[in-house]
């Protein structure tokens, strides 16, 4: 090339870079790469329930955690009814996220689960039938609040606040309400009782009212039995309790479940003196006052299903229908209602004793299960094979597959409070040793009340 022409190619090259800086503002640009537009963000898929907005097991869904495990320990064993029922309402979130679920559950889970937590190898998640059985552990901080990764409006859409009132101990919010059974249920002999034209009470002063009309037919209105061998009064006890919840406050059941509001004081007195005004009169009772200590409770409510019926009423739990004699049907042979509230100040409390799911590791996985326990789906083994009923207020009608646990689920649906078993929740010596003892003395009338009520005091443990 000439020198001539590589001059010209130079300016050539300068006037176009002049051109395109002039262009840019005289600024000097680079050509980026083409980049991918950004990932969108693993959506949670439709589960066929709600979920807690931002919580862990929304991010479970997306299947963040999978590959996981998370161990449960309990009171039964794997291959139980209550076992199976248990790996059935875990499978779905076993498949929707990918978490194993390890129930290690055994029949002494209750000695079991405090070596464990001592030895330092506590299971994720603990099933206790009972809140105050997880007591010790919170006051050792073993326990991780719930509230601090669920939310509370999330918590109080899916319970009624008596249930986490139930779960809260020394002010932590110790674990979730996932199913329990109701006590406070009369059962009849439908058949009958339609065929007599009796109405279901709806007040104390009905039901004492129909107590009386059955005694003026010349029958006795009542089934009634707290023999129990090494146990017997506890159905006594559940009488009381309903009575307590019937005739004074929520907070006054508390303190006296928590030894603060004595046995001997007119609150607890009044309760007893309630249910002992049928229990007492020889009209009202099969087999008079002198055969209740006597007769063992599963075998109390048989008479209802003789010809013609020799009592009318019995309360017990939705558990005495297994003692029922074979091939009687629920809605033919036999229906249930609402043990009536005495005092309306006091609302439509009901008597329950259920499981309380508590954590001990604090993992996202371990999040996931417990917000899932929040949830009706995760007892779908109870409710649709029955045995036991849904803590949660969001459950439906609809989820229950036996029609006995969905009647019930409609009355508790109706409760405004709910209290568990205080016998249950008192110290052993108490609760399951010196009530069961002196009132079952009371009801025979070897002690009065006030010998009764004073000789429990004197068996509370000192603080």
């Amino acid at each position: 090339m000439n020198k001539s022409r590589f001059t010209l190619t130079l300016f050539s090259l300068f006037v176009m870079a002049a051109m395109v800086l002039a262009a840019c503002g005289g600024k000097a640009t680079t050509t980026a790469e083409p980049t991918s537009p950004p990932a969108e963000p693993t959506a949670v898929p439709d589960v066929g329930f709600d979920v807690m907005p931002g919580g862990a097991l929304e991010e479970a869904l997306k299947g963040t955690y999978k590959g996981t495990t998370v161990t449960v320990d309990g009171a039964f064993e794997g291959n139980d009814p209550d076992g199976v029922k248990m790996a059935k309402s875990v499978a779905k979130f076993e498949e929707l996220t990918g978490i194993d679920v390890n129930y290690i559950g055994n029949k002494e889970f209750e000695a079991t689960i405090s070596v464990r937590v001592d030895a330092g190898d506590a299971p994720d998640i603990a099933d206790f039938p009972q809140p105050g059985k997880a007591a010790q552990y919170v006051a050792a901080g073993k326990v991780v609040d719930v509230r601090s990764f669920m939310s509370e409006e999330w918590l109080s859409r899916q319970y009624n606040q008596s249930w986490r009132d139930m779960a809260t101990i020394n002010g932590v919010e110790a674990g979730v309400f996932h199913r329990f059974n109701g006590k406070s249920l009369v059962w009849y002999p439908k058949k009958a009782w339609d065929a007599a034209g009796y109405k279901i009470p709806e007040t104390w002063e009905e039901l004492l009212a129909l107590t009386q009309q059955i005694a003026d037919d010349g029958d006795t209105a009542w089934c009634i039995g707290i023999e129990s061998g090494a146990a017997t009064g506890w159905p006594a006890t559940d009488w009381t309790e309903e009575m307590m919840l019937r005739t004074t406050s929520l907070e006054n059941y508390d303190k006296w479940v928590a030894g603060e509001l004595p046995f001997d004081s007119p609150e607890v007195k009044k309760a007893i003196e309630t249910w002992s005004e049928i229990w007492f009169n020889d009209a009202y009772v099969f087999g008079g006052r002198s055969s209740i200590v006597s007769t063992f409770f599963g075998d109390a409510p048989a008479p209802m299903f003789q010809d013609p019926p020799q009592c009318w009423m019995h309360k017990q739990g939705n558990f005495i229908t297994g003692f029922f004699p074979e091939g009687k049907v629920a809605g033919v042979d036999y229906g249930f209602f609402y043990l009536p509230p005495v005092d309306p100040a006091y609302g439509k409390p009901f008597l329950v004793a259920g499981d309380v799911m508590v954590m001990f590791n604090d993992r996202p996985e371990v999040r996931a299960l417990m917000e899932y326990f929040t949830v009706p789906q995760s007892a779908s083994g109870w409710l649709e094979g029955g045995g036991a009923l849904a803590a949660h207020q969001t459950a439906t009608p609809d989820m229950y597959g036996v029609e006995l646990e969905r009647g019930i689920a409609e009355l508790v649906a109706q409760a405004t409070s709910f209290r568990f078993d205080g016998s249950d929740l008192m110290p052993g010596e108490v609760g399951a040793g010196s009530f069961w003892e002196h009132i079952t003395s009371y009801v025979a009338g070897s002690e009065d009340l006030d010998t009764a009520m004073k000789a429990i005091d004197a068996t509370w443990p000192k603080k």
